[in-house]
C-alpha cells in the first residue's frame, strides 16, 4: 500500500507508524521503564531515541522494580498504593495488579523460588512462594526500623536487609522465617550487595559503603565513596562495581578484585539508581533534577533525559534478547 504525503509533511513511512497502536511500536523498541515517585507514574522512554512512548499511572508512589526469574514479567511495587503491577517486558502492556502491603524494594532469591519484600513504612518483610505465575505468602517478620534494601547469600537462604532507621543489616533466614543476626553498619544504611563472600552496604547517611563479613557478621573496613552512599550496581560483565552518591552526586567506580576506587564521575541531580543499555553505558535516575542521565563510562560524558519528578528504580529492556544486559534489573545476583 502506497501512502500520500500530507500538507504537514506525514510520510507514508511515518503515517504507517502513527496509526500503529502504542503496544506494537513499543515491541519492537529497546525499552526503558522509570519509576516516577513523585508523579504515581511509570514512564517508557524509547531506549534509542530517548523520546516518550507513554506513562503509565499507579495509584500512588513506586520505587523499585525487577524482573520474574524468566524475564517474562516486571514486578513494580506501588509501595503507597499497597499494590504489585506485573507488566509485559516487551511492551509495557499492564498483565494484572495485585493488592500486596507496602512493597518497597523486591527481589526474588537466586534460585528463583521467592519474592522478598520489604516494607519501609510497616517495618516489615514479606516472604512470598513463587511458582513462576503467582505469589503467596509464606511469613511476614518483624525485623526492625525500617526495612529498605536487600541482597542474597548465593544458596537463597539468607535475605540481607538493611534497617535504615537502626544503622544496622539484619539476615533474615527464609527457612526458618527468622533473624538470624543484626549488625551495626553506618547511619541510614540503604544498598546491600553480595560481592565475592562479603556484603557491601551504602551508609546513606554517611560517605562509605562497609564491607561486612557475613560469617563473622564484622565490619572488615569502609570505603568512602562520597556523601550520601546509597546504590550499588556491577557492570553486566562484573568488571566495576559503581557506587551511587546522592548528597555529593557522583557515582563511584570500584575495582571488584580489591573494592579500590577507580574512578569518580560527578553525577549532578542526585544519582540513586542505574541500569545498564545494550552499549555498557549506565542509566542513572538523577532523583533531585527529574532527570535520567546517560554516562558513557569511557569518556566520562552524560547526556540527559527529562522525566517525571523524584525518578527512582529504572531498568533498561532491550527489543533484542541477545543485547539485552538486564539481568541485574534492580538488584545484581550474588556472586
Amino acid at each position: 500500500m502506497r501512502f500520500k504525503s500530507l500538507a504537514g509533511g506525514l510520510t507514508g513511512l511515518a503515517l504507517l507508524s502513527a496509526l500503529l497502536p502504542q503496544a506494537a511500536r513499543a515491541s519492537s523498541a529497546d525499552l526503558v521503564f522509570v519509576l516516577n515517585s513523585g508523579e504515581a507514574n511509570i514512564q517508557l522512554l524509547d531506549g534509542r531515541s530517548h523520546e516518550e512512548i507513554r506513562r503509565i499511572p499507579v495509584l500512588r508512589e513506586v520505587h523499585h522494580l525487577t524482573l520474574t526469574p524468566d524475564r517474562s514479567q516486571i514486578l513494580v511495587g506501588d509501595s503507597g498504593g499497597n499494590e504489585m503491577l506485573f507488566l509485559d517486558p516487551a511492551t509495557g502492556a499492564v498483565l494484572r495488579r495485585e493488592r500486596i502491603s507496602n512493597p518497597y524494594h523486591l527481589a526474588f532469591t537466586p534460585d528463583g523460588k521467592r519474592l522478598v519484600v520489604t516494607s519501609l513504612r510497616r517495618d516489615q518483610v514479606d516472604i512470598y512462594g513463587w511458582d513462576g505465575q503467582a505469589l503467596s505468602l509464606q511469613g511476614r517478620l518483624r525485623v526492625g526500623d525500617m526495612p529498605s534494601h536487600l541482597a542474597y547469600s548465593p544458596d537463597s537462604r539468607f535475605a540481607y536487609v538493611t534497617l535504615q532507621g537502626e544503622r544496622s543489616i539484619a539476615a533474615v533466614d527464609l527457612d526458618r522465617r527468622e533473624v538470624a543476626w543484626t549488625q551495626e553498619v553506618g547511619r541510614d544504611p540503604a544498598g546491600i550487595h553480595w560481592h565475592d563472600g562479603k556484603l557491601l552496604v551504602g551508609a546513606m547517611g554517611q560517605d562509605f559503603i562497609s564491607v561486612v563479613d557475613p560469617g563473622t557478621h564484622a565490619v572488615e573496613r569502609r570505603i568512602t565513596v562520597g556523601r550520601g552512599a546509597h546504590q550499588i550496581f556491577p557492570s553486566p560483565d562484573n568488571s566495576v562495581i559503581y557506587v551511587t552518591s546522592r548528597v555529593d552526586s557522583r557515582i563511584t567506580a570500584l575495582d571488584p578484585k580489591d573494592l579500590s576506587v577507580k574512578r569518580v564521575y560527578e553525577t549532578p541531580g542526585g544519582p540513586d539508581d542505574i541500569t545498564f543499555d545494550p552499549q555498557g553505558r549506565l542509566w542513572a535516575t538523577l532523583r533531585w533534577v527529574a532527570k535520567v542521565g546517560i554516562l558513557d563510562p569511557a569518556t566520562g560524558e552524560m547526556q540527559t533525559v527529562r522525566v517525571g519528578r523524584s525518578p527512582h528504580g529504572i531498568l533498561y529492556r532491550a527489543a533484542d534478547p541477545a543485547l539485552a544486559q538486564d539481568a541485574r534489573a534492580t538488584l545484581p545476583q550474588p556472586r
